[in-house]
């Protein structure tokens, strides 16, 4: 049992350009192993980091000003986490270390999308079925919004994250500029995650679930929790704060847990911004709920708050919903915020009552709807796993949308699972969600709803890119394909279901 809140909080370093590229600023990221600690009564750990920091640098980039990355391999050509060879895309004859990066957000062309199969390894010696460029650009033509990178490479993308390649990514614009939020120093990325660690300080990342797979060592996991919560790459950490108010962008970049979040001492967020930028208005609330991949930007209020202490808390069930309540002294417990710190100089931030406008896509233009299950089955060696549209990773393309027409996607979730969907290039907006009849569906197949459709909470009416689909409901996004043509995937964002065949390409046509 590690002490809380014994490390203060680190804040990530922005990245800044290494030169330019055709008048376009050139960033090199390298990914390589390297050692950090994590905690302060633990040895150094083996991590894999972007330039050797875990998290990675945090970019911070302008609307409309590109920017080009390359993305270097220097890592080992041993895993150091147990890797499952019969998973689509991890086989034997493929090698043990492989990465791509992912702009998770990002609208980009497909070429710098981070596509799983476009992996390269170690000095780019080999690459995958799909040919990667070794520079990526970044159009930035997005609305201000948090972003963040990591790696996607088919088969591992559970394993890669896990030991380190994750990232913040910032665009920020003029418009988002007016409004008078709270600013550098006082604007504040979390990036938050679990862990679980063997005496010695290594990650541990169990070989076997609970209940070991006869045949297969290692085996993939149904899901991943740790013991522990890490902010920022701490163990439990603390933060000093000055009695005003704070902007913490806060990123859910755990593989499998879900956190409900809320404070202590009773203190609201007022949840300014999702996954793809600002909100119409300002949202308070009293709990933020973030599956993995999710982000709120929130404001926190100090002000009336000095000399108190003040602990984040979760008490989201794992696996959600149907799973147990964490444990309030260990993964019920994220940070804690120590408002000690006298103020350096007056807060003249505000909260305005309108932030931005968000266009409310109506459901009548729709060019298409399609109707996509979220399913079970098991595999050949008794594993249950989790598919979209009782479909493989390698059967057909069955989702084509044309470049601008805009569809309706209705997710039918049939498992017990809460899955967080996430479309790679486009931004959606949540139309509703519908309960339906868990008996009727297991005995006939049949998808009887229960009750009316329900709007999206208050704090989801804005652009998203990620959507919980819960269990026995129905789930509808509306989503305008577009800017780019080309192949990209959607999938689950528990990392182990988007492993093991949770994931579908998609082909946007001109």
């Amino acid at each position: 049992m590690l002490d809380r809140f014994v490390d203060p909080l680190p804040i990530m370093n922005d990245i800044q350009p290494t030169s330019w590229l055709h008048h376009i600023p050139y960033y090199e990221v390298s990914m390589i192993q390297t050692m950090k600690k994590l905690h302060r009564d633990l040895p150094p750990t083996t991590i894999w980091g972007y330039n050797g920091e875990y998290p990675g640098p945090t970019f911070r980039v302008q609307r409309n000003e590109p920017i080009c990355v390359l993305w270097k391999n220097e890592l080992p050509l041993k895993h150091f986490l147990p890797i499952d060879t019969t998973v689509h895309g991890a086989e034997k004859n493929k090698p043990e270390v492989r990465t791509v990066v992912h702009l998770h957000g990002g609208v980009t062309p497909d070429t710098s999308d981070g596509y799983p199969e476009a992996w390269f390894t170690r000095g780019f010696q080999e690459v995958g079925p799909r040919f990667t460029n070794q520079i990526y650009t970044y159009p930035n033509q997005q609305e201000a919004t948090t972003l963040w990178y990591h790696d996607h490479a088919m088969g591992i993308t559970r394993l890669n994250i896990y030991a380190g390649l994750a990232g913040l990514y910032i665009i920020q614009d003029e418009e988002e500029k007016c409004l008078n939020l709270p600013g550098m120093p006082f604007d504040i990325p979390l990036l938050i995650q679990d862990r679980s660690f063997n005496p010695d300080g290594s990650l541990l990342y169990p070989s076997q679930p609970e209940v070991p797979v006869p045949g297969v060592n290692p085996s993939v996991l149904p899901d991943f929790f740790g013991d522990t919560i890490l902010v920022n790459g701490k163990v439990w950490p603390h933060f000093e704060t000055e009695p005003r108010r704070y902007r913490f962008r806060i990123l859910n970049g755990s593989n499998a847990r879900f956190y409900r979040l809320s404070l202590s001492n009773g203190l609201p967020f007022i949840q300014i911004g999702t996954d793809q930028g600002l909100l119409p208005t300002p949202v308070e609330v009293s709990s933020l709920l973030l599956a993995p991949a999710e982000r709120a930007d929130v404001i926190i209020d100090f002000t009336s708050s000095l000399g108190e202490t003040v602990t984040m808390m979760n008490d989201a069930e794992s696996p959600f919903p149907q799973g147990n309540k964490p444990d309030p002294e260990t993964t019920g417990s994220v940070m804690q915020f120590r408002v000690t710190r006298p103020l350096s100089y007056r807060d003249v931030s505000s909260v305005p009552q309108r932030l931005t406008h968000v266009p409310k896509l109506e459901e009548r233009y729709r060019n298409k709807t399609r109707k996509l299950l979220l399913n079970m089955r098991p595999d050949q060696y008794g594993r249950s796993i989790h598919l979209l549209d009782d479909r493989l990773w390698v059967d057909p393309i069955s989702e084509m949308p044309r470049l601008w027409s805009v569809e309706v996607w209705t997710l039918v979730n049939v498992s017990r699972a809460t899955h967080p969907i996430h479309l790679h290039m486009v931004r959606f907006q949540i139309l509703d969600r519908q309960p339906f009849d868990e008996e009727m569906y297991d005995n006939e197949k049949k998808v009887v709803p229960t009750g009316p459709r329900q709007s999206p909470d208050p704090n989801e009416q804005g652009w998203k890119d990620t959507v919980r689909a819960n269990p026995h409901e129905i789930t509808r996004i509306i989503i305008p394909f577009g800017p780019y043509t080309g192949l990209f995937v959607w999938h689950c964002h528990i990392l182990e279901h988007e492993d093991y065949e949770m994931m579908r390409p998609y082909y946007v046509i001109p």
